[in-house]
C-alpha cells in the first residue's frame, strides 16, 4: 500500500506558512478594551460594544477585577503583544475615554459628550446588516477633516491610524473589508464623531426584478404569467426594496467581490449601514507615558514658560531622589549579601572544626578560646553547678559541668540523698552459710535446687 497523508515537502511548506502567519499576526497591533472604577451598566455595555468594534485584534473575553491596577494590566500586556489600551471611566459629572500607547505612551484623554449603544442603533434601523462573518477581519479606518490644524490633531490621527493594521491598496483583498470605522473631526467645535458601519456591495444597472433574482431568496412569482413581467416592471416588489444609488457611491470594481453580480470591471454601488456604537468625543489632554507624565497639550489649562520650567525642575528633582533611593537600596542589598556570605563561611569553618574534634584528628590545630572567654565560661558553669546543688540537693556529676570546681559537702547526706559510687559494685549482703550468687532450697523430694542470680523460683503448687 502507498503512503497516506502529506509528503515531506507539503508538511514543510505548511509549517513555513503557519510560521509566517504567526509572525504577521504578532506584528499587527492588539488592544485591551475595558472599563475601570464604578462605571455603571451603560458605560460597561459601551466598553463591550467598543470591544466588538476592535475585533478580531482584541481580547474578546477580557475580565478586569476591581483589585487589578493599571500596572497589572501593563505587566500582562507585554508578553501578550498588546500595543493599545482603550479605557472607559465615569465620574460624577462626565464619562472619559482614554487611548494609551504601550509601552511608552502617549496617553490621550477624551470626554464622551454623547454616546449610543449598539442595540439602540440597530433597533432604530428598518433593516440592519450585522453577522458574525463581518468581525473576522478588522474594520477599514476612514479619517475625515484631520488637516494641518496643530500638532495635537496630527497626534490624534496617528494614534487612531496605529490602532489598526496598515493596508496596501495594491494587494488588499476586497472580500476582507466588511466594516468601516469613520472618525470625523470638526474644526469648529473640536469634536470627534465616532461611527461604525457595515459595508455592502451591490451591482448597478439592473432593474429591480433582476436584482431580486440575483438575491439568495427567490421572489414569489405565483401571480405572474411570465418571468418577463418581473424583469420588465418589477411587479410585486415594494418601493422600499429599490434603494437610490448615485455617483456618490457607484464605482468600478478592481476585482471580483463575493456576491451575486459583483464582477471585475463592472459598476457596483457601495452601501453603508450603521451598526453602532456611536460616540461624540472631545480631546481634553495629551500626556507622556502610560497614564502619568508631562502634559503635552491641554484644552483648558495653558501654562506659561516659567511654570513649565518649574514643573520640569520639580520632576527632575523627584527623579533624582528616586535614583538616590534606588542606589541606597542596592547598597543595602549588597551589604546584606556580604554579611550572609561571611556568616556562611564562618559556620562552615566551625562545623569542620567540630567534625575534626569528634573524629580525634590530631593534625587539626585548634587555637582555642581566649583566656577571658575561658574564664567567663568557667564562671558560668560554676553558677549552673551551684544552681543544680540548690535545686537538687546533691553534687552534680563530674562530666556534667567539667569546668566547674567540685565542692565537697560539709554535712552527711541523708538516706534519700545517698548514692552509691559509680566505681563500686554494690551487691546485697550474703546469706550466712551459703555461697554468693546461689540460694539453696530443698525441693519436694529433698533435692537441693540452686537458682542462679536473676532467676525467679518456680511457682508454688497449690494443693
Amino acid at each position: 500500500m502507498g503512503q497516506s497523508g502529506r509528503s515531506r515537502h507539503q508538511k514543510r511548506a505548511r509549517a513555513q506558512a503557519q510560521q509566517r502567519n504567526l509572525e504577521a499576526y504578532a506584528a499587527q497591533p492588539h488592544s485591551f478594551v475595558f472599563a475601570r472604577g464604578r462605571a455603571g451598566r451603560g458605560v460597561r455595555q459601551l466598553s463591550l460594544d467598543l470591544r466588538r468594534v476592535m475585533e478580531p485584534l482584541t481580547a474578546t473575553r477580557l475580565q478586569i477585577r476591581k483589585k487589578n491596577s493599571l500596572k497589572d494590566c501593563v505587566a500582562v500586556a507585554g508578553p501578550l503583544g498588546v500595543t493599545h489600551f482603550l479605557i472607559l471611566s465615569k465620574t460624577e459629572t462626565n464619562i472619559y475615554f482614554k487611548l494609551m500607547r504601550l509601552p511608552g505612551g502617549p496617553t490621550l484623554t477624551f470626554r464622551v459628550n454623547k454616546y449610543t449603544l449598539t442595540r439602540d442603533v440597530v433597533s432604530s434601523l428598518r433593516r440592519h446588516r450585522m453577522h458574525e462573518q463581518q468581525f473576522t477581519h478588522p474594520p477599514l479606518l476612514v479619517l475625515n477633516s484631520f488637516g494641518p490644524l496643530g500638532m495635537h490633531v496630527k497626534l490624534m490621527a496617528t494614534m487612531f491610524q496605529n490602532l489598526f493594521p496598515s493596508i496596501n491598496v495594491h494587494k488588499v483583498n476586497l472580500n476582507t473589508i466588511k466594516r468601516c470605522l469613520l472618525i470625523n473631526f470638526n474644526p469648529d467645535s473640536q469634536d470627534l464623531d465616532f461611527r461604525h458601519y457595515s459595508i455592502k456591495v451591490v451591482p448597478v444597472g439592473a432593474s429591480r426584478g433582476m436584482k431580486k433574482l440575483l438575491q439568495e431568496k427567490f421572489p414569489n412569482m405565483s401571480r405572474l404569467q411570465d418571468i418577463s413581467e418581473l424583469l420588465a416592471t418589477g411587479a410585486g416588489l415594494s418601493e422600499s426594496e429599490a434603494e437610490p444609488d448615485g455617483e456618490h457611491n457607484i464605482t468600478e470594481l478592481p476585482q471580483a467581490i463575493a456576491g451575486r453580480g459583483n464582477m471585475r470591471a463592472q459598476q457596483s454601488a457601495v452601501r453603508l449601514t450603521e451598526i453602532g456604537p456611536r460616540m461624540t468625543l472631545q480631546l481634553i489632554k495629551i500626556q507622556e507615558g502610560v497614564g502619568e507624565g508631562n502634559v503635552l497639550f491641554h484644552s483648558y489649562v495653558h501654562k506659561t514658560e516659567e511654570e513649565l520650567q518649574a514643573i520640569l525642575a520639580a520632576k527632575e528633582e523627584k527623579l533624582r531622589l528616586k535614583a538616590q533611593r534606588q542606589d541606597q537600596q542596592a547598597q543595602n542589598v549588597q551589604r546584606k549579601q556580604e554579611q550572609r556570605e561571611a556568616h556562611r563561611k564562618k559556620s562552615l569553618a566551625g562545623m569542620k572544626r567540630a567534625r575534626a574534634e569528634a573524629d580525634g584528628d590530631s593534625d587539626a590545630e585548634d587555637p582555642g578560646a581566649p583566656p577571658e572567654a575561658e574564664r567567663a565560661g568557667q564562671q558560668e558553669e560554676e553558677d549552673e553547678a551551684e544552681y543544680f546543688r540548690q535545686a537538687v540537693g546533691e553534687e552534680p556529676d563530674e562530666d556534667m559541668f567539667p569546668k566547674a570546681q567540685r565542692r565537697r559537702s560539709t554535712r552527711p547526706p541523708s538516706k534519700k540523698q545517698r548514692r552509691p559510687d559509680r566505681g563500686r559494685d554494690h551487691r546485697p549482703p550474703k546469706a550466712k552459710g551459703r555461697p554468693w550468687g546461689t540460694q539453696a532450697k530443698l525441693g519436694p523430694r529433698g533435692a537441693v535446687q540452686n537458682y542462679g542470680r536473676g532467676r525467679a523460683p518456680p511457682p508454688k503448687r497449690v494443693a
